[in-house]
């Protein structure tokens, strides 16, 4: 949420911070990840859940309205120009509604061309 906190030691720790509806949210969307990154290193970083795989690979957080998506590199938002449209929020960042059914495919799509996108940058398959 908004409000001013102290910075969380872990994902889990980020996680619970929210309401039920909300930790339900970023649960799936953790798994989401997890399962669409195998191998990806669960982080804090600037103060929200990280996952890094070859460089970091997307960020997630909630807040009481939305949840969001950051890393939508200028290739991610032309590879899902159409999907991300009603998402996109400045350069970075994809926002999610609360009140709308979140969109965990997309998110896996992302995650998986972000796995590409980061393992041809460093020149490596994984880790």
């Amino acid at each position: 949420m908004n409000k001013k906190r102290t910075i969380p030691k872990s994902v889990d720790a980020y996680i619970a911070e929210f309401p039920p509806d909300v930790r339900r949210i970023l649960t799936k969307i953790r798994m989401t990840i997890r399962h669409a990154a195998p191998g990806a290193k669960e982080t804090i970083s600037y103060g929200i859940p990280s996952l890094m795989l070859n460089g970091p690979l997307i960020y997630f957080a909630g807040f009481k309205a939305h949840v969001s998506i950051y890393s939508m590199t200028t290739t991610v938002r032309k590879q899902f120009k159409t999907a991300l449209s009603p998402y996109l929020n400045g350069k970075g960042t994809a926002k999610f509604p609360l009140d709308q059914p979140i969109p965990y495919t997309l998110i896996e799509q992302i995650v998986k061309f972000r796995v590409k996108e980061n393992s041809a940058e460093t020149g490596r398959t994984n880790n």
